[in-house]
């Protein structure tokens, strides 16, 4: 067990590795290998824009789909382990249609620009976080908050539309290019906030892994461990939701990551013991949005492609595959 996760963590770093450079070298102005590890490394460039590009547009993007797919990865499997459902995520518990919801309130209805999409994002988010932690001490029941969920999902997605219909060409334009996802659009003066929240959400999930480890049991046998199965659940919520709602604020709803790395690690590790299974979805989730980055970097007729036209193209076979060999795969049995 030790080897193998040995071999699928370096694995999963050395593609982040490669994926990052390749999204730094690729775009609308390509950039030498050479020249691209020469500025990270304080040499100076060949051509003064050369630095301004890497140093000032492409780190940053590539900090910030490391830190979007560490917080959706993570936030995924949390959710898929306490509501014991492998297709639980981010999108499916309303989470992301709060934030979108949070957004097209301010930009459908009130016409604000672009500098209130994290704003209106967090807040819808953090919304949905607060009535389903809330829920979760009344319910006390992991599939009655699953439809929960679902049936915040649809009734924002029922607003979103009425909002739409009845706003301007402009706000709808907003509206529609945040929810395309992107990973370029954050600085390094907004690099702090969701710097900050993706280390404490992780370690917050490093500290559960105790308490989700014998959720994989059932509430009942985790209960009779000790566990306080509706606190673990408020706390994993919580700290799912939060991840997702600044990831979704700064990068727009980003689709498939959050349901379909963890089972990526999990076939990797061989194994659901979330002391190894953490770390690796977090390297997983981090290789997997830089070759999502790196693919959407790469020349087009359209130049940059947006985040969720290429995240289906990724998640959507693992999620088939699952599905199709769910009876063989060993942690489902």
């Amino acid at each position: 067990m030790n080897r193998r996760y040995s071999i699928a963590m370096f694995t999963a770093i050395a593609i982040a590795a490669i994926a990052a450079i390749a999204a730094m070298v690729c775009g609308s102005v390509h950039i030498p290998t050479s020249e691209v590890l020469s500025i990270l490394t304080g040499h100076t460039p060949g051509k003064d824009t050369w630095g301004h590009i890497i140093l000032d547009l492409r780190l940053p993007a590539v900090i910030t789909a490391v830190l979007a797919g560490m917080s959706l990865a993570v936030a995924g499997l949390l959710m898929q382990t306490i509501f014991a459902n492998p297709l639980a995520g981010p999108s499916i518990m309303g989470v992301s249609s709060g934030a979108s919801l949070g957004v097209a309130v301010l930009v459908l209805l009130f016409g604000a620009g672009t500098g209130a999409v994290v704003s209106g994002a967090i807040l819808g988010a953090m919304a949905v976080v607060v009535l389903l932690v809330a829920l979760a001490g009344i319910l006390r029941s992991g599939v009655m908050l699953l439809i929960v969920g679902i049936l915040i999902s649809y009734l924002s997605s029922s607003a979103i539309i009425l909002l739409n219909y009845a706003a301007s060409e402009q706000s709808v334009h907003t509206y529609v290019l945040w929810g395309m996802g992107t990973f370029s659009d954050t600085s390094w003066d907004q690099m702090a906030v969701p710097a900050a929240i993706t280390t404490i959400g992780m370690c917050a999930a490093v500290f559960m892994a105790k308490g989700l480890n014998a959720m994989l049991m059932g509430e009942n046998y985790a209960a009779n461990l000790g566990v306080r199965v509706w606190a673990l659940r408020a706390w994993a919520l919580l700290t799912a939701g939060t991840l997702t709602a600044v990831t979704t604020a700064y990068c727009g709803p980003i689709a498939f990551i959050g349901l379909a790395v963890p089972h990526i690690a999990r076939l990797a590790l061989g194994s659901t013991n979330h002391h190894r299974l953490l770390p690796l979805t977090m390297a997983c989730g981090a290789a997997t949005a830089l070759l999502t980055l790196w693919m959407c970097t790469l020349p087009s007729r359209w130049g940059a492609v947006p985040v969720n036209a290429i995240t289906p193209i990724i998640g959507v076979p693992v999620i088939i595959y699952i599905i199709l060999n769910h009876r063989r795969i060993a942690y489902f049995n």
